[in-house]
């Protein structure tokens, strides 16, 4: 193998590496902010958990966050909790950041 091959897939594994970080990451923020959304319409942690499995779920319809945030603003309005677009949107942002210190404390 020449010096390039080897380069190329170093940075093949690495790619790799960082996009199973990123889903992780979106998966755990998914599921946090699925707890964080059950706490705002008064479940139980039994159905808390439940719910959050069901946001996790919601992430696998299409690319990005829109299907997440579609389904919990559904939820919310259904329950009659009151939240608004931009405090769900920037939770999420919370929580991915949540979500990667833990997955990095995971690691160590």
């Amino acid at each position: 193998m020449t010096t390039f091959d080897d380069r190329e897939k170093a940075f093949e594994r690495k790619f790799v590496h960082n996009e199973e970080l990123r889903f992780r990451a979106t998966a755990r923020r998914n599921k946090l902010f699925g707890l964080w959304v059950a706490e705002k319409m008064g479940l139980s942690s039994a159905e808390a958990d439940e719910y959050a499995k069901t946001v996790v779920k919601a992430d696998l319809e299409e690319a990005g966050d829109e299907d997440v945030l579609r389904k919990v603003d559904g939820d919310l309005k259904a329950k009659g909790a009151a939240v608004d677009d931009t405090e769900l949107r920037s939770k999420l942002v919370e929580l991915m950041a949540d979500a990667i210190e833990q997955i990095e404390a995971e690691r160590k």
